[in-house]
This record gives C-alpha cells, structure tokens and sequence, in this order.
C-alpha cells in the first residue's frame, strides 16, 4: 500500500479506503499494487461498487520504473499517493480513472479517462455509465482489453473506449507490468474478481 489506507473485507470483497481525510489533499490519496508482471497482451477484469463518494478511482496497469525496471527496485523514489509522483515520478503506465466524483465538474459529465505518463498524456475518453452511490446496485463488471497496443475499456460489456497507441504520444507504447488500484479520498469502493488472462 502506498499511502496511509486500510483494506477490510465486510462483505466478501475487498474495501479500500484512506484513512485521512480529504482535507490533507493529494496526501489522502492511496495505491494498492498488485505484485505480479502482467504481459502485454491481457484482459484485466475487475468488480467495482462504490460505497461512499465522492472521490474518483483509477485503475493502473502496465506499470514499470522508467527505463523497463521493476516497478519496486528500490532505486526509484518512494511514492506515498500524491498523483504527482505516479504521472510525472520515475514511473511509466496506463492509467484509466472511472467514477470521475471528486469535483463539481466531474459530477456534472460523467467521463472515464486514459492517460499515459511519464507525462500525464490524456490519449482517450468516453461515457462513465456507472451511477452514484445512492443508485449503485452492483458490482460492475469493469474490463481493460490490451491487444497489439490497443487498448479496450468496457463497463458491464458496454466499451466506454477504444485507443490505439501508435507510440506518438509519450513514446513506444507500454508493454507489460504491474497493475494498482488508486482510489482519491474520501472514496470508500469494493473490489472484487480480480481476473488476468492473457489474448
């Protein structure tokens, strides 16, 4: 875990939450890696259901120290959930942000959002069908779909989506790496049925 969060399991899936207030900012914020090298070719497949908003989640994956080294190699420079250190750190990923709820703006147009960095390079948006806390009767089905440098991003079999990384932006596209859930305080989400397989 990067940052100060805590993760329980109340109802059979994974609950991720800070446990600081939103009032400390961009040090509120949280990261959970999973350890495992994905390839490059792979279907991520994930539940989700928001339990208290606002706040905005993300899903990274392909990620790795820049210049190919493991994303832990203890030469890169800690990262503690501030999203400085992850879009323009000593990291190169994928990211995709979803349940956009943190700011009036956000709320206002639901989007889903794929940057690449180092860099913070905004390659794609689309549609954010997932509905507010007070709606939410899941869990969604969430999917990331990477095939040749294209990635896919559905909800519920709905693509939000769709991105061909032709290496124009933010250089060659990524390949392979680890993947980590990021959630913005105060955002509470469950997770669960995390699923790898590779196309």
């Amino acid at each position: 875990m990067e940052g100060d969060g805590v993760t329980s399991f109340p109802r059979g899936r994974m609950r991720l939450e800070s446990r600081r207030p939103p009032s400390d900012g961009q040090a509120a914020n949280v990261v959970l890696w999973c350890p495992v090298d994905l390839p490059a070719d792979v279907r991520i497949e994930w539940d989700f259901l928001p339990i208290r908003e606002p706040g905005l989640a993300i899903m990274f994956f392909h990620a790795r120290g820049r210049n190919g080294v493991d994303l832990f190699d203890p030469g890169l420079a800690r990262r503690a959930g501030p999203y400085e250190q992850y879009h323009h750190g000593d990291i190169d990923a994928y990211h995709v942000s979803y349940f956009r709820r943190m700011w009036a703006s956000e709320r206002a147009l639901h989007t889903c959002n794929l940057r690449k960095s180092h860099g913070f390079h905004l390659v794609a948006q689309g549609p954010d069908p997932l509905p507010g806390v007070l709606d939410a009767d899941g869990p969604y089905a969430m999917r990331i779909d990477v095939r040749g440098g294209e990635v896919t991003f559905s909800v519920n079999d709905l693509v939000s989506f769709r991105w061909a990384d032709d290496g124009a932006v933010g250089g060659p596209a990524l390949a392979g790496g680890k993947i980590g859930f990021r959630q913005m305080a105060p955002l509470i989400g469950e997770y669960g049925n995390l699923r790898i397989s590779r196309h």
